[in-house]
């Protein structure tokens, strides 16, 4: 009787492919995290220089900065993408920010808080400060009304919108750069690469913050194509990975700056920079889409945008009577919780 050749069994391994992916995943998030602090120190060396209060040097400064590799991919999307597919990209990623800003991160802050066992202090000024940022979240909350009836509605002129947009910008960026600090400032930690000296030169901090800038930006590029890639490895459809996963990996940096800033104790510029960053979320990406692309949604984006508006409405009602603290932040992320589900099942 013949002997039958047994074959052996093969085992199931992780394709070296995978573990390529996530090892420079992981490896592009900690280049962000740590050009972050390099980022955060130079940016308030820059705005003391500059003679900017530190409200405006994290509302402003700091928001533009890490704001700029997502305006800069809405803008290949819309204005050089070749495909309806590829402008539909660039009006996801003007909604997308938003929503992260407006839930992630907010509950990053929340989460950081409990974690670094510190409270929001329950103050007259911290009060006052609640009620300041609330002014900022009633202004992306109306900036961010009209871009979602902009986007269920057709009409010839529409694109000229886009100006409205970017001059609501430059009267909050106006409003923020003359505002008056109401309090004394902190000075921030010496330089990173001038730790000796008390007072930095202008262009080392300078150069600190650009590099750091341009890190942060390859990181983030970096970041978001291995994600692209992790995608199909792992069977996700890429328009779930879309819609999900890729703004997560864009507010990155600003995220990570709200951490560092709240490890430091400083938690006004952690929050003021979130709000500075929707405002440009709002307003820049928005501009570029009205310009470009037809700017209409699709039912997705609009349970985006509905998710977006309640968190941030939330927010501005509590902050208005000048309450906040760390449980109310990290709430937020309930929201994003809530429309991942819903996309999910939509998926």
């Amino acid at each position: 009787m013949p002997l039958r050749r047994v074959r052996p069994q093969r085992l199931q391994v992780v394709q070296p492919s995978l573990i390529l992916t996530l090892a420079i995943l992981l490896g592009s998030a900690a280049a962000i995290y740590l050009a972050c602090e390099y980022f955060v120190n130079g940016v308030e060396w820059v705005g003391r220089k500059l003679a900017v209060g530190q409200q405006a040097t994290a509302s402003i400064l700091a928001a533009f900065g890490t704001a700029l590799p997502e305006s800069v991919i809405t803008f290949i999307a819309v204005v050089f993408g070749h495909s309806p597919e590829q402008k539909n990209l660039g009006v996801g990623a003007a909604l997308g920010g938003p929503l992260v800003l407006a839930t992630i991160a907010y509950a990053v802050v929340g989460v950081t808080l409990f974690l670094s066992r510190q409270n929001l202090p329950a103050t007259a000024a911290i009060r006052r400060e609640f009620r300041r940022l609330s002014r900022d979240q009633g202004w992306f909350l109306a900036v961010f009304a009209a871009k979602v009836i902009l986007g269920v509605v057709v009409f010839a002129w529409k694109p000229w919108l886009g100006i409205l947009f970017l001059a609501v910008y430059g009267v909050f960026f106006w409003q923020e750069m003359r505002g008056k600090e109401q309090h004394a400032e902190d000075a921030p930690e010496p330089l990173r690469i001038a730790p000796k000296r008390s007072e930095p030169q202008a262009w080392q901090a300078y150069l600190q913050t650009l590099v750091a800038l341009a890190v942060i930006f390859g990181a983030s590029r970096l970041f978001v194509n291995q994600l692209d890639v992790l995608g199909p490895q792992l069977g996700i459809p890429s328009q779930l990975l879309a819609l999900l996963l890729a703004p997560i990996a864009t507010e990155l940096p600003e995220t990570m700056n709200a951490v560092i800033w709240v490890r430091q104790g400083k938690h006004r510029l952690a929050l003021a920079n979130i709000s500075g960053s929707m405002m440009i979320q709002a307003t820049v990406p928005t501009a570029l889409g009205l310009f470009f692309t037809p700017w209409l949604f699709d039912r997705s984006l609009l349970i985006a945008a509905g998710a977006t508006f309640a968190a941030i409405l939330v927010m501005f009602l509590c902050l208005r009577r000048g309450r906040g603290s760390r449980v109310l932040l990290a709430s937020m992320a309930l929201f994003y919780v809530a429309f991942a589900l819903v996309a999910l099942v939509w998926f």
